[in-house]
């Protein structure tokens, strides 16, 4: 295990004094899992940190620096992980190819042990390809996560028995650590705040987002289409197993798939422990 800076950069917010450090941990190991940290100068060390998951371009670093001015205004440790296309090229399903959860799993203990966070569980954000990851992964550990705030994904998996990762079913086709079959497994999951958002414009179907016969008649055809029903199938199944659901639904207005436009939106000013009410997003 071993940490390191390849850059170091001085974050800060208009018209405050709060400062985070932006540098990049490394961890030793043939599959270990790389991040960038803003770590807040007024670090609150009973915050859980707030882990972002990147989107398919895999931009980590931009996303920890965008996020790193809301989350330290409440001393809040941003940590944006990294998973390399070659090690885990299909890590939005969390459990195929390179087992992405427990890689992330890994990371966050290691972080612990050397100091730079220090609570066992996450507020877990994801944003497109890691909106996938983070609801799947807070499906199999929701004991891990204090909040889920998903922005964007292409798509779900939904709270029946289909195949996964399209329901909770064991997979048919290909190896799998997946190990929920039912909505009775999901029942923890079911009790988290979680906050899903997704732009109004956000209704184009590109060459990234998964599309067939079956995934359009479950899901619908535009993300904004399946962020609606799978809202809706979550509230249903909490419902059916006697859990008050707790998952909100927020349309961003005039937002397309991007993730600086969803996340500087005014809508999505209450997505992390505290925002400031004037904010210049580097």
């Amino acid at each position: 295990m071993a940490q390191h800076c390849i850059k170091s950069d001085q974050l800060r917010m208009s018209g405050t004094s709060t400062d985070a450090k932006l540098y990049r941990y490394s961890s030793l190991g043939v599959r270990a899992l790389s991040c960038w940290v803003a770590e807040p100068k007024h670090q609150k060390v009973e915050k859980a940190p707030l882990v972002a998951i990147h989107g398919l371009h895999r931009r980590a670093k931009s996303q920890a620096r965008l996020l790193a001015p809301y989350a330290a205004t409440a001393g809040q440790t941003v940590v944006a992980p990294r998973f390399g296309r070659n090690e885990w090229p299909l890590y939005q399903q969390a459990t195929r190819k390179g087992r992405a959860d427990l890689a992330l799993l890994s990371l966050l203990d290691d972080l612990r042990m050397v100091g730079a966070c220090r609570s066992d569980q996450i507020e877990l954000c994801g944003y497109s390809g890691g909106a996938q990851f983070a609801h799947r992964f807070a499906m199999l550990y929701p004991h891990r996560v204090l909040r889920l705030t998903l922005i964007a994904a292409g798509w779900y998996t939904f709270p029946d028995t289909s195949p996964f990762p399209y329901g909770l079913g064991a997979p048919t086709s290909h190896s799998s650590g997946w190990c929920l079959n039912d909505v009775e497994d999901l029942q923890p999951f079911l009790r988290l705040p979680i906050r899903v958002l997704v732009g109004t414009e956000d209704n184009v179907v590109d060459e990234n987002t998964r599309s067939g016969v079956s995934i359009d008649a479950q899901q619908g055809i535009t993300r904004r289409e399946r962020a609606t029903r799978w809202v809706a199938a979550i509230r249903d199944a909490a419902h059916r197993c006697g859990v008050t659901p707790n998952i909100t639904l927020t349309e961003l207005k005039g937002c397309g798939h991007d993730f600086r436009s969803c996340i500087t939106h005014p809508d999505a000013r209450n997505l992390f422990s505290k925002y400031p009410e004037t904010l210049q997003p580097i």
